[in-house]
Order: C-alpha cells, then structure tokens, then sequence
C-alpha cells in the first residue's frame, strides 16, 4: 500500500487490519521523508512556527525516482507478487515503480489516485479544466520554488484552515477522526513528485492488470479528473483497461469507507 502527498503508512491501518483479518498479507510503507521517516522544516514546531512561510524542506533531496525505487525494493523482498495499491499522489509513485519493474506486481490499483500517462507528471492534471473544482489552494504555504515542497501546516490552530484541510482530503470524516488523520500528516510533499515523468509505457507498466477506485464526493481530486486520467490511461494501454469500482466517498475513502474498499481489494485479491 502506498499512501498519498503528506500520509503515512500509518493512515491505511484500519483498512489494513480488516484485509489481515480476512487473511492477507499486508504492507503498508512509509514512502521516504513521511510517516515514521518523516523531516520537518526547522520551525514547523517552534512556538509561532517561525519561518514556515520560506525554509527550504528537508525533503529536497526525495524525488519520485527515489520513493518508485523505495516500493520497488519493498516489492523484491516480498514472497510473492503483490498487488500494489496507491492513493492520491501515490498513484504517481505506483505509476513509476510499475514502470521500473513490471515483473515484481500482479494488479496495481488506484484509489482516486493520479495516473500520469498523456501529461507524463501527475502535476500537469491540476492545470486541466476538470481540476478546477478542486479545494486546498487555501491550505498551501509559501512558494514551492523557494521551499522545493508544496508545504502545508496541519498543526495551524486557525479555524478556517482546518476546515478547508478537512473539506478538502477528509470528508466523510467525523471531528475526531479529522484531527487524528490530519495529526499524522506531514507538512511537505516534495515538488518532484507532481513534476517529474513518472515514463508510463504500454509495454512494461501497461501489462500490468489495474482497477481504478473512483470516489464520487472526492474534492481534492475530482472525479471528472479521475474519469479523464482513467481514459488516457485506456488510451495509452487498451488491451489491459481499467477494471472500475465507484465509491460514494471523499478522498480519505480508506478513513470513511474502508469496509466498502477492503470488499473491493478483497475481491481483486481473489
């Protein structure tokens, strides 16, 4: 399981526990710079947070190659192949390992997740007109340009921030489940992870078998994105198209519809 921009693997847990019970083997990982290998800028936890607005991330030096290559080594130790379930920005990072190497996955899926193929970087998707109703601008600080990170603050005390944090990634959420998701989150994603090619082929990551999770209430990805992500991925690769599940859910569908999605990986296990 890879998780999305700022997540952990901590984040698919619940999901995780109920595939364990039903008995799968389950690996949830913390993409390099997140989750338990997370690195903060220097004043995301001072008091007044100073600085947050323009210090360089710590994360400069993790790229899509570097986070691809991290799933990929994940993979080789495993017993056998698994199927590699990417959310949000991990879809990228899936997209990127399964190019590198075909041979190590039996099915990829992507839950609401970007799939870089015609535009090549999961970026240039936000630019589309069928991004335009996303949420989250608001939640952005500084000038990537000079942070090399799109950074975020999930410890602002501001009201307002919060509830675009969770209108935007968690909703379908209540309070209390809000707060603990946006805990663990970390504030900077890496800019290369939207700008980089993440080199999708017909012959090596379009081999592969994949099912698409569409979320319908999604408003950080909206589904118009999903649905024309999931044509150019038909496009580029017709003889293996998409499988498609939709879920009536918002982006965190492994928080707020997670016996719904572990029925679809279950079934996609089989």
């Amino acid at each position: 399981m890879v998780h999305g921009a700022w997540h952990g693997a901590g984040h698919w847990a619940p999901l995780a526990g109920l595939l364990a019970a039903r008995g799968h083997r389950v690996l949830a990982l913390d993409l390099p710079g997140h989750g338990m290998s997370a690195r903060f800028p220097v004043g995301y936890f001072a008091a007044g947070q100073p600085g947050l607005q323009s210090q360089p991330s710590p994360l400069v030096d993790v790229t899509l190659e570097t986070a691809a290559q991290a799933v990929v080594a994940a993979a080789r130790d495993l017993p056998r192949r698994p199927v590699l379930v990417a959310h949000s920005m991990g879809g990228a990072v899936a997209t990127r390992a399964a190019e590198l190497a075909p041979e190590l996955f039996e099915h990829l899926v992507y839950v609401t997740a970007f799939v870089p193929t015609r535009l090549k970087a999961a970026g240039a998707y936000l630019a589309l007109p069928e991004a335009k109703s996303a949420l989250g601008a608001g939640l952005y600080l500084g000038d990537p340009a000079v942070t090399g990170a799109v950074r975020i603050n999930p410890r602002s005390t501001d009201e307002a921030y919060l509830d675009e944090l969770h209108a935007a990634y968690f909703t379908g959420l209540g309070p209390e489940q809000f707060l603990a998701c946006a805990a663990a989150l970390t504030p900077d994603q890496p800019v290369s992870f939207l700008a980089s090619d993440a080199g999708a082929t017909p012959q090596r990551w379009g081999r592969l078998r994949r099912t698409y999770v569409r979320c319908t209430l999604d408003r950080a990805l909206p589904l118009e994105l999903q649905d024309l992500m999931i044509r150019d991925a038909d496009h580029l690769a017709p003889h293996t198209r998409f499988a498609q599940e939709t879920i009536e859910s918002g982006h965190a569908a492994f928080a707020s519809r997670t016996r719904q999605l572990a029925d679809i990986l279950d079934a996609v296990t089989v």
